[in-house]
């Protein structure tokens, strides 16, 4: 079995991953600062597979992706790192794009170079659908102009072309997977930059308006954690993928006045919403183009939207101690 570090591992998508990669029975190293992670979402992890008797080797490592000797004494021995480090918010790059260029640019090369001087296998980069920017031509294929529309774009856009270059230049094989608006269990509803499922779950268990940016309208690719996953190991030993970069979706698009009718029906609630006006960098809609992905990695979604967000809404009915309706 290899021996993986998972950097940004106590983060949302990172502590899945840990999971997935702990389940198949390698060892993995979590580098994390916990300024958006948190300890107790790896915790959840190692109650989970001792309850199901699953033995694990798990090593946790405090420290800074901007910190080259951290970074450097964390990746000693590895065979793969995931690379899913961030301040992962078009928002918060927004108020302060100094700090997201920071974290997300030079982090990120600080991770490639270190990767490099280990002699690592091979890297998997966490990017971000929000290159391809408000271009009008849907699905987004990964041959399409980039447009990023915020600085968090710019940063996730630019540490994709450091991959591509340390793979021309270097030799590290790195692959990156495109996330578009990944949701599951674990993520956090309550920072000011929260992802919208979260937001409008609890706000619809608590009894709160929904907050709703817009008309509504605009369409996402939602996708269920678990196919993050998926296409993260299926990239980490798939052939002939050094350089590419390659959507991982669920390849539909749903409008967020469906997502709340979809929250409704599940829940047997009529969901208040306050709407509010239109955010600044957001995009009007967004859907992958997934066929590279299952052309070169067998990629195929495991789960689909509505399984999804049943899954993440038990998840947080238990975290509120919210019963589910009667029916």
């Amino acid at each position: 079995m290899a021996h993986c570090l998972v950097t940004g591992g106590a983060g949302f998508i990172g502590s899945h991953l840990v999971e997935g990669l702990l389940r198949r029975g390698h060892r993995v190293r979590v580098l994390d600062d916990f300024a958006t992670g948190t300890p107790h979402n790896l915790q959840a992890v190692e109650a989970q597979l001792a309850r199901e008797g699953i033995p694990y080797a798990l090593e946790v490592v405090e420290g800074s992706i901007l910190d080259p000797q951290a970074v450097a004494a964390a990746m000693a021995g590895i065979d793969y790192v995931f690379h899913q480090a961030a301040l992962p918010s078009v928002a918060f790059s927004l108020q302060d794009p100094l700090r997201s260029n920071r974290v997300n640019v030079e982090g990120t090369l600080c991770v490639l170079l270190a990767a490099r001087d280990a002699g690592v296998r091979r890297l998997i980069y966490a990017g971000s659908s929000s290159a391809y920017g408000d271009s009008p031509e849907l699905p987004k294929r990964e041959d399409l102009p980039p447009n990023p529309l915020s600085p968090y774009a710019v940063a996730k856009l630019t540490g994709e072309h450091y991959c591509r270059l340390f793979t021309q230049l270097y030799r590290l094989e790195t692959v990156t997977l495109r996330y578009f608006n990944v949701f599951g269990p674990r993520q956090n509803p309550d920072s000011q930059y929260a992802a919208v499922i979260p937001k409008f779950i609890t706000a619809l268990l608590r009894h709160e308006p929904l907050p709703l940016f817009g008309d509504g309208l605009q369409s996402r690719d939602f996708t269920y954690v678990d196919n993050v996953v998926h296409g993260n190991l299926l990239a980490m030993t798939a052939p002939e993928v050094a350089g590419q970069v390659l959507n991982v979706a669920n390849g539909s698009r749903t409008t967020l006045r469906q997502l709340i009718a979809y929250l409704e029906e599940l829940t047997g609630r009529r969901a208040e919403v306050a709407v509010l006006p239109p955010r600044p960098g957001d995009v009007r809609h967004s859907q992958a183009d997934i066929t590279r992905a299952k052309t070169l990695l067998g990629f195929e979604p495991l789960v689909d939207v509505k399984e999804g967000l049943a899954r993440t809404l038990k998840y947080y009915q238990q975290r509120l101690a919210v019963s589910p309706p009667c029916t």
